[in-house]
């Protein structure tokens, strides 16, 4: 089988300077960036099946979409378990097997998020809480693979 690999940068803008100190105390907003694409998410097919390599792909935005939602998921658990994010980064990787006749699906997606938290005390709980996050997620709850989470959390 043919493999297709993918990596994507969620990035979250949404500290308004205080965190996630309070469910209303931050913005949703992020970026979603691949290396060598457009800032604006333009759209197309992959290169491989004759698409634009400039334009986001559906696979990328597949993967963004888990990323993404797995972030909101994780921002909100944090502010309820009174944890303040002050930073998350996720430098997502999936892998999309191709069958003979040319359709595929993925078989593997890693989130590789980066959290920057305030107090060092709640560490164990900050990366516990990724896996409740996994729980809650529309978009994992929707894949029929394991999406598996590599995080790291810094003071």
């Amino acid at each position: 089988m043919k493999k297709h690999n993918y990596a994507i940068k969620v990035e979250w803008t949404g500290n308004e300077g205080k965190g996630t100190l309070n469910y209303k105390s931050y913005n949703r907003n992020h970026n979603i960036i691949t290396k060598g694409k457009y800032d604006a998410i333009l759209g197309s097919s992959d290169p491989s099946f004759l698409g634009d390599k400039t334009r986001y792909n559906p696979e990328d935005l597949f993967l963004s979409s888990l990323s993404s939602c797995h972030m909101l998921w994780y921002l909100h658990l944090c502010s309820v378990h009174k944890i303040v994010v002050t930073e998350y980064i996720d430098n997502a990787t999936g892998v999309m097997e191709e069958t003979e006749n040319g359709s595929g699906k993925f078989t593997e997606v890693t989130l590789h998020p980066t959290v920057k938290i305030m107090d060092q005390d709640m560490i164990d709980k900050a990366i516990a809480l990724h896996e409740e996050a996994n729980k809650m997620c529309f978009i994992a709850n929707s894949c029929n693979f394991t999406i598996h989470h590599k995080p790291n959390v810094i003071i």
